[in-house]
């Protein structure tokens, strides 16, 4: 008999930690005091939703294993009820494709679990 699945519980806001992950990611990609200013814009930004398949599609980054540690545990987390954060994503209208600056696990584990799963997500 299929498990049944869980309804996703979502955090109202990321969580403290989610922005200077987001920074050190968008420190790879652009100079520190535009990756700054980045993150700074996403603390301001209002929330929003996609479907996890339309977040992959636009991001083009492939879904990790599942058997990977971080998936793993936050597809825990949702099984278990627990409360889990929204993406930081921030586009890049250049080239059509967004950034998922925090929350790539999370987004593998969700998409795992339910590809038309609705997701919390601030972007810019």
């Amino acid at each position: 008999m299929a498990k049944k699945k869980v309804e996703i519980k979502w955090l109202s806001e990321p969580e403290d930690h989610d922005y200077p992950a987001a920074k050190s990611f968008l420190s790879i990609l652009f100079e520190e005091s535009f990756a700054k200013k980045i993150v700074k814009e996403l603390k301001k930004a209002p929330m929003s939703e996609f479907k996890a398949k339309d977040i992959f599609r636009a991001s083009a980054l492939s879904l990790l294993g599942v058997s990977n540690s971080h998936i793993d545990k936050d597809r825990q987390k949702i099984e278990s009820g627990q409360a889990i954060a929204p993406l930081l994503l921030v586009r890049d209208t250049y080239n059509g494709k967004v950034f998922i600056a925090d929350g790539y696990h999370r987004l593998c584990a969700i998409y795992s679990y339910d590809e038309d799963a609705v997701i919390p997500c601030k972007i810019i």
